[in-house]
């Protein structure tokens, strides 16, 4: 488990300071209080309630809150001025009416954007003539709004294509005091991503995410980025060189509906110590399934539904 920063804690003995000590207390409370809170199932709403509303909008956050989600889900990339922007696609064709790639577009371009019509569109059964006014969010848009009385999930998207990202995400997390209230995870596909935000600050708490689908033989399951083997030859070698950085994995449940992990997969990371967070789970019978296996958070676009499930549990 992480502890305090050591230039923090260095700085305290260089100041000798006793006016620190209760405010430094506290932050430390608020980090072990998140922690020992992750080891409680999580709620986590994927893009919001993004089932419901167009994803990444207040509209789909403001629902995800009202239905009790324990961690907004955020996808983070950056306009070519380096703002983070809360967007999934690399691209702006599908969630806008926009075209090209988010990094191409400077904010002002992308505020311009309609970021709800479309969902409008493809769900016509939760459609509202105010989704036509969405617009894209920042970072700072959604912290401004939520501040600390929130906890965000935040997804590192495309990191390759910003190489700044990294930085600018955590000196953001680390000004807003979010760390230290510990009201973040971050989580991401790639290794290198997760281990630059560890060096950066160990104390935020890492998600490592998998997607495992059929390699060229059509059969034998493979990790997208090669950062674990197939389920079926996952070693605890390699989950330990997970818990080396990451505090937990977030695997995919299904692959073309069929199931690409099982108990014996989840059991086996809890073994090494890792929490597992699968994704993305709407249908109330597959929540069941995880949860008798034991999973520690699902993400999902109707938390509605998972909390239904949950409240049935009890």
């Amino acid at each position: 488990m992480s502890t305090l920063r050591p230039a923090l804690s260095s700085m305290l003995a260089l100041l000798g300071s006793t006016t620190l000590l209760p405010s430094m207390a506290a932050q430390a409370d608020a980090l072990e209080q998140q922690r020992q809170d992750l080891q409680n199932f999580q709620v986590i709403a994927h893009r919001g309630a993004s089932g419901y509303a167009p994803e990444h909008t207040w509209y789909a956050y403001d629902k995800a809150l009202a239905m009790g989600a324990d961690y907004l889900e955020l996808d983070i990339h950056m306009s070519a001025d380096g703002r983070l922007v809360a967007i999934h696609d690399t691209t702006l064709e599908r969630t806008t009416d926009g075209h090209g790639s988010v990094k191409e577009h400077s904010l002002d371009e992308l505020k311009a954007l309609d970021a709800g019509s479309w969902f409008n569109q493809a769900h016509p059964e939760y459609a509202d003539d105010a989704y036509a006014d969405a617009k894209l969010l920042t970072l700072d848009d959604v912290i401004d709004r939520y501040g600390q009385d929130v906890r965000y999930y935040i997804e590192t998207k495309s990191p390759k294509d910003y190489p700044e990202l990294q930085d600018a995400l955590v000196s953001k997390l680390e000004a807003e005091d979010l760390v230290q209230s510990g009201a973040v995870v971050v989580q991401s596909f790639s290794q290198a991503s997760l281990q630059e935000i560890h060096d950066l600050n160990p104390d935020i708490p890492l998600i490592q995410l998998l997607w495992y689908s059929p390699g060229e033989d059509g059969k034998t399951l493979e990790e997208w980025t090669g950062v674990t083997p197939s389920p079926a030859n996952i070693t605890d070698a390699d989950f330990q060189a997970i818990a080396d950085y990451a505090d937990g994995v977030g695997p995919n449940y299904l692959y073309e509906g069929e199931p690409v992990i099982d108990a014996r997969f989840i059991e086996q990371a809890h073994a090494n110590d890792l929490l597992v967070h699968v994704y993305t789970i709407n249908d109330k019978d597959r929540m069941r399934r995880l949860l008798d296996w034991g999973v520690d958070g699902l993400f999902t676009n109707f938390p509605d539904r998972l909390k239904d499930v949950l409240a049935e549990a009890e």
